[in-house]
């Protein structure tokens, strides 16, 4: 609660300064059910802020915009940010769903739109304007089927896909699609974002003797299904996407998430470039801790956008999505990005465990 005091202290301060500056909207959950998510990427673009606080000679403004973890308002401040606060670029949205829904605003209005995080390949699919900095499910979900198989030397999976979020059902399907072509049998278990009780399906789950218990949800729920797993009698391995990086997993799964191996953009013990150790620097300088995926992903989203602008030489966003899409080798926090033709990051993950409640690296995987 205090960082998102001062997170949006420090919003309100910025907006009040004008003139000369170049505003860029920030489309985040700052509050509701995924509201780690936006409070971690939000760190992580301050800073970027902080250390590159201009360009073209001119100061970036951050106009931060609240969509609640909710796809309806996820629309409407992307809709706001475009019309009332004439921003030229927007870094966000944060979960797949939300970016999708307001996505389709700034694709009309032809402003471009650069995700953090969103991972379904449907965010970019046919748009021209909606970019991202983090890659895309069907490789994420082909590093975990890669990492169960072989590293995991799992036969069996059962999969827990929460049907009300397009990235948990996107990352299932690539997850199974590699997984059987690997030998692996997989089993099916079915809930929706904001469900508590997961004994029903645990019970089901754990009647196929699982090797692996694959969750490619939130953190919320994975902490959940981990601690009714585990308390059912559950020893095997657990087994995440991206959407499983925040303090939250610890705080509720407790004991049940260590040993819990998810696959991610970063880890801030093994950063693989030079800006990306100064980003853990100044992070741990801030906040006296380790910076999350998230909040690296927040930086090098800044970071790219901003050498979007300069490369165009304007604030015309036609030409800053054009920069955007024109992207090679962009030496960031989570490694070297190519965006693609479609707007797509072309670039490595990394496999974390937690360990003693602290996330931990295990390998990286390139494409």
């Amino acid at each position: 609660m205090k960082r998102l005091v001062l997170f949006l202290v420090l919003a309100m301060v910025s907006v009040m300064v004008m003139g000369g500056n170049i505003e860029v909207g920030i489309a985040f959950p700052m509050t509701g059910g995924i509201s780690a998510f936006g409070q971690q990427t939000y760190e992580g673009v301050q800073i970027a802020q902080q250390m590159f606080p201009t360009v073209l000679g001119d100061k970036i403004q951050l106009v931060l915009a609240d969509n609640r973890s909710d796809k309806t308002e996820a629309a409407n401040v992307v809709s706001r940010l475009i019309y009332l606060d004439k921003v030229v670029a927007i870094i966000g949205e944060l979960a797949s769903s939300n970016t999708m829904a307001g996505g389709a605003i700034a694709e009309k209005a032809h402003v471009p739109m650069l995700s953090p995080a969103s991972t379904d390949p449907l965010v970019t699919q046919g748009k021209n304007y909606i970019s991202r900095v983090c890659f895309i499910d069907p490789f994420q979900g082909h590093v975990a089927a890669v990492f169960a198989l072989n590293y995991l030397k799992a036969k069996t999976a059962v999969i827990f896909t929460d049907v009300a979020q397009d990235y948990s059902v996107g990352l299932t399907n690539f997850f199974i699609k590699d997984f059987t072509a690997g030998g692996g049998k997989v089993y099916r278990e079915y809930y929706q974002s904001g469900d508590q009780d997961f004994s029903a399906q645990v019970t089901d789950a754990l009647s196929h003797n699982p090797d692996l218990i694959y969750i490619p949800g939130y953190y919320p729920e994975i902490a959940l299904i981990a601690r009714q797993s585990r308390q059912l009698g559950y020893t095997g391995a657990f087994l995440a996407g991206d959407g499983a990086e925040a303090p939250q997993l610890i705080t509720i799964g407790g004991n049940a998430v260590n040993g819990l191996y998810y696959t991610t953009s970063f880890n801030a013990e093994h950063p693989s470039t030079q800006i990306g150790k100064e980003f853990v620097q100044k992070y741990q300088e801030i906040y006296k801790t380790l910076p999350s995926a998230f909040a690296a992903l927040g930086f090098d989203s800044y970071l790219l956008l901003r050498d979007a602008i300069q490369r165009s030489g304007s604030t015309d966003p036609e030409k800053i999505n054009a920069a955007i899409r024109n992207t090679k080798d962009f030496e960031g926090v989570t490694g070297y990005i190519t965006i693609d033709a479609s707007g797509d990051a072309i670039k490595s993950a990394v496999v974390n465990e937690v360990v003693n409640g602290k996330f931990t690296y295990v390998t990286t995987i390139n494409p």
